[in-house]
């Protein structure tokens, strides 16, 4: 998949956002095993796909967390995966200072939607924000598939395998 993302170019736009999958059967913690992206949220035990895409819902890059993981923590190294670009376009979750400081360092500009408890709202432009539902489809497609919306999965390569594997047909051939 990071063969065939590379080949098309730059993208013009990234998006970025996450999304929460319930396993089906939660190994884990309790036998002292080691962190397979499985993490309590308030909906139980999740894990969190972060991704990065283009402006035509083709997947960048994936990033597998424990769904009690934030999304500025799992976004600052989805963004040192980011290729060249000239805009990113992310959820409000994503608008950490930190996150806008990597972004920029990498010259790109931010659009991310302010938070409504910042205190400063930050330079956020509702136009190119409107294109941010590509990640959305993007996701609902993976969702249609029963192997990902539904992690059957013990080790947390094994269901990122599949999520690359389902993503690199769905968008890429």
């Amino acid at each position: 998949m990071d063969a065939l993302a590379n080949a098309g170019g730059p993208p013009a736009q990234l998006l970025i956002d996450s999304r929460r999958f319930v396993p089906i059967v939660v190994w884990g913690a309790e036998k002292g095993e080691l962190n397979q992206a499985i993490g309590r949220s308030r909906g139980g035990r999740t894990t969190k796909i972060n991704a990065l895409t283009g402006g035509i819902c083709r997947p960048v890059a994936f990033l597998l967390t424990g769904g009690n993981v934030g999304e500025c923590t799992a976004g600052e190294v989805l963004i040192d995966r980011m290729p060249p670009t000239s805009l990113l376009n992310a959820y409000k979750g994503y608008g950490s200072d930190a996150i806008r400081r990597q972004v920029r360092q990498r010259g790109t500009f931010a659009n991310i939607g302010p938070k409504t408890n910042s205190k400063w709202k930050n330079c956020f432009s509702p136009y190119p924000y409107r294109d941010r539902n590509a990640i959305e489809r993007m996701f609902c497609s993976l969702k249609d598939l029963r192997r990902i919306a539904t992690r059957y999965d013990r080790l947390a390569t094994n269901f990122l395998a599949a999520i690359c594997i389902a993503a690199t047909v769905s968008y890429w051939l």
